[in-house]
């Protein structure tokens, strides 16, 4: 069996793993959602969260490691910013699987309209 792999630069698969890993977390997808709608404060975000804003900086600070959101002062306020580039990168690695899952189906639909019918003995 031949197994298929993407020639990827592998500072390219640690930021994917990077991104992914944020992602993981429906508290993290959430803060990105706000992040995207417009410049948010860290204490305005832990308002609408039951956990602490230490919490929130925490996962914050994941998003930010994944260059999802960046954080800027604004006075005695950290702003989280959205970064769409970042979400551009992770889009397309998974339009790149996506292809190769597509491919592989259809070599598999080649390979079984070749094979004779077992249960047609003619």
């Amino acid at each position: 069996m031949v197994v298929e792999t993407l020639t990827r630069d592998p500072d390219a698969e640690a930021r994917a793993d990077l991104i992914f890993h944020a992602l993981a977390d429906t508290t993290r997808r959430d803060i990105l959602r706000r992040a995207i709608q417009g410049d948010r404060s860290v204490s305005a975000l832990a308002r609408d969260y039951p956990i602490s804003t230490t919490a929130i900086q925490k996962h914050v600070a994941v998003l930010e490691r994944a260059n999802l959101v960046t954080r800027t002062r604004r006075g005695r306020e950290q702003l989280v910013q959205s970064r769409p580039d970042t979400l551009a990168e992770a889009h397309q690695l998974l339009e790149e699987i996506e292809v190769l899952w597509r491919d592989r189906l259809t070599r598999f639909e080649a390979l079984l309209a070749d094979s004779p019918d077992e249960s047609n003995p003619n």
